[in-house]
């Protein structure tokens, strides 16, 4: 592996194009282990030592000599043992992109690492600063990165080669057909594996080692809908959609949940099919002057997104309309003049204000080191490592019985809660993050409208 005090300053203080050169100096010397593991250095300022890196420690499993049989949580016998460590054994999946910037060579061309190749090293970033403060805190973690891009780090070839045998627990930032690939593995070795980033199953069932962050599409339309149904005493709601397979989905998880609310005084869904060719006309007939008109728009891309809200800009001075949008619509920037005075609203599993202590720490770290503002995957990268790491130091590798623990929150409250595919099914196939905040866009900053689902 390639640890030392060489590597360790080369990380301090560099642009992040220079510690991606060195990442893939440190995994060429490394060829034969199929990942480089890392340790950095923190700057004389924050006074926090890297993280332990160091040979994977094998599982020590509590035995007294007696055998007591206790119903195991979920029916996963393994969630039912109690397997504490001195030291744990992480393994961080990250899509960095090594080979492809640096096919030829350790410099990067032009000087300028690709667009693509940041939210992964950003998200490495965030994990290593919350490795940093647990370490501070005497928490030791033997700890191996991945390029899950990187074509040596197949999760079928590592398993192969019982890389992940000793591994406690997988954090991974990763989409398809990594995660589906991890899960196996995951699966199989009965670790636990947090989807960092990723807001689909992949298709995947059967496997109560798999804890999804970023929820599903159809937990947003069940919250959304719910928050609708409980927020306003009177109500028009309307779900504005295309009529594309994808849209007319959301549309159908929606009405599901409608009917699964039990409110007794839930307004009905009333659903409005839209085209360019929708006539203000047209679309003002579904719209009620004397309550508010609740338009929830299934557009998940921002071109689509405003051209439905233009058309119900022109209804503003006639209808009170607030508009509730999709989870991609946290990044969508509608600065528009005809936006101006619309309510907007989106839902997300994660929420920051950027206003706490671990916050500032990780903002002020970036504009020393990088003259940079962090990006949201770097909060993501520190808050889930803070979060399991805390989990694994307290209660051990299953963690599964207790995993809502509001005592190791960072920035969001977690709501993971077990996902039944198929009815009467005695196992959970995955778990999900169920909480949902509804967030209205702010000219400066944005705003949660709810506490927790």
């Amino acid at each position: 592996m390639f640890v030392g005090n060489d590597f360790c300053n080369l990380m301090i203080a560099m642009s992040k194009s220079k510690i991606c050169s060195h990442l893939i100096a440190a995994c060429v010397l490394a060829v034969l282990l199929s990942a480089c593991s890392t340790t950095r250095k923190s700057s004389k300022t924050t006074n926090m030592p890297p993280p332990t890196v160091s040979k994977p420690v094998q599982e020590v499993k509590k035995d007294n000599g007696k055998k007591e049989e206790k119903a195991a949580p979920f029916n996963v016998p393994a969630f039912g043992r109690e397997v504490k460590k001195d030291a744990y054994n992480i393994a961080l999946f990250s899509p960095l992109y090594l080979d492809s910037v640096f096919s030829n060579t350790t410099e990067i061309p032009g000087r300028t690492l690709p667009r693509y190749v940041l939210p992964g090293l950003d998200f490495y970033e965030g994990v290593q600063l919350a490795l940093d403060s647990l370490q501070i805190q005497g928490v030791k973690l033997n700890v191996v990165v991945y390029d899950s891009k990187a074509r040596q780090n197949n999760p079928q070839t590592l398993f192969h080669n019982k890389a992940l045998d000793s591994t406690d627990l997988i954090i991974a930032a990763v989409g398809t057909p990594e995660l589906k690939e991890l899960s196996d593995v995951a699966r199989e070795k009965q670790i636990n594996l947090v989807s960092a980033t990723y807001p689909n199953d992949g298709g995947i069932n059967s496997n109560p080692f798999l804890l999804i962050t970023n929820s599903l599409l159809k937990t947003h339309c069940e919250a959304i809908q719910q928050y609708l149904q409980d927020a306003f005493a009177t109500k028009n709601i309307l779900i504005l959609s295309h009529n594309t397979p994808l849209e007319k989905h959301l549309v159908a998880d929606f009405k599901a949940d409608y009917e699964k609310t039990t409110n007794p005084k839930k307004s009905r869904l009333r659903e409005v099919i839209w085209s360019d060719a929708t006539t203000d006309a047209e679309l003002a007939q579904y719209l009620i002057a004397d309550r508010p008109n609740l338009c929830v728009v299934t557009a998940l891309d921002e071109t689509s997104a405003k051209d439905i809200m233009r058309k119900l800009s022109v209804q503003m001075p006639t209808y009170p309309i607030q508009v509730f949008g999709m989870p991609t619509w946290d990044i969508m920037k509608f600065k528009e003049p005809e936006f101006k005075g619309m309510q907007i609203y989106y839902s997300s599993p994660y929420f920051n204000d950027k206003t706490d202590a671990y916050s500032r720490y990780i903002t002020d770290y970036f504009k020393r080191v990088y003259k940079s503002r962090p990006s949201d995957m770097a909060f993501k990268g520190f808050e889930l490592t803070w979060y399991f790491v805390k989990q694994l130091s307290d209660k051990g590798v299953y963690f599964n019985s207790n995993i809502n623990d509001p005592s190791k929150k960072i920035f969001s409250d977690f709501n993971y809660q077990p996902v039944y595919l198929k009815e009467g099914e005695p196992t959970p196939d995955y778990f999900e993050n169920k909480n949902i905040y509804i967030i209205q866009k702010g000219d400066s900053n944005d705003i949660k409208m709810n506490v927790k689902n």
